[in-house]
């Protein structure tokens, strides 16, 4: 996989990877060959004193095979990224592991955490500024709005990429496989602050996360 991409640490960016590196080096080939043949005729077919230029209406078999090939392509991306896409796009896991709310704002990330009881919108709720933390090896299921303007809720390392738009809620989920601090910018030009609207993902250890919990609900009842 290409080495200067993030680190993944998401149980399904190993997939996202694939598609990402299958389709990069399909374009690139694809642009050195029209490249070195654009560089070709403008060699080839230069102006030439005492050599009269000719014109035709083109060759059906060129045309058709730079037609059907592309399709070819295009077909073969399409059944590759097809379950990829319903998988983490479409089917939202119905039992996760951990359930999170993030309203995005300019400019910082709200993020609400269920009290006690587990239930959105009660008085137990915890909420924390641009601060994400969730425990390795589960399944985490964050539903989000914004209160503003269009906000896109970006975690890198996560492979996990989703706009947020006003009067609309939007989910994404994944299952984090490493420990570690990692970086939640916005990746959607929202206002002169854009730049500095920036979150952190953490994820503990299961007792790490215990202990945040802990430590987060006493800090709430006191």
């Amino acid at each position: 996989m290409m080495s200067w991409l993030p680190e993944n640490i998401s149980a399904h960016g190993g997939e996202i990877d694939f598609l990402f590196t299958f389709i990069y080096y399909i374009t690139s080939v694809t642009f050195f060959l029209v490249a070195a043949c654009m560089v070709a005729f403008l060699i080839l077919y230069r102006q030439k004193p005492g050599v009269q230029a000719t014109y035709t209406h083109g060759n059906k078999t060129i045309e058709i095979i730079w037609t059907v090939i592309p399709a070819i392509i295009l077909i073969v991306i399409l059944f590759l990224s097809q379950a990829s896409w319903a998988k983490l796009k479409v089917n939202p896991p119905t039992n996760p592991d951990v359930r999170l709310e993030v309203i995005g704002k300019q400019f910082n990330w709200i993020v609400i955490y269920p009290g006690p009881d587990g239930k959105f919108g009660t008085k137990d709720d915890v909420r924390l500024d641009n601060q994400v933390n969730i425990p390795i090896n589960k399944m985490v299921l964050i539903s989000m709005r914004a209160e503003d303007v269009i906000h896109s809720f970006f975690i890198p390392n996560a492979r996990v990429k989703q706009d947020i738009v006003p009067g609309r809620l939007t989910q994404v989920w994944f299952k984090p496989i490493k420990t570690g601090k990692y970086e939640i910018p916005c990746a959607e030009l929202c206002g002169t602050g854009h730049s500095g609207m920036k979150g952190e993902l953490i994820v503990h250890s299961e007792e790490s996360y215990t202990a945040f919990l802990t430590k987060l609900y006493a800090k709430k009842s006191s």
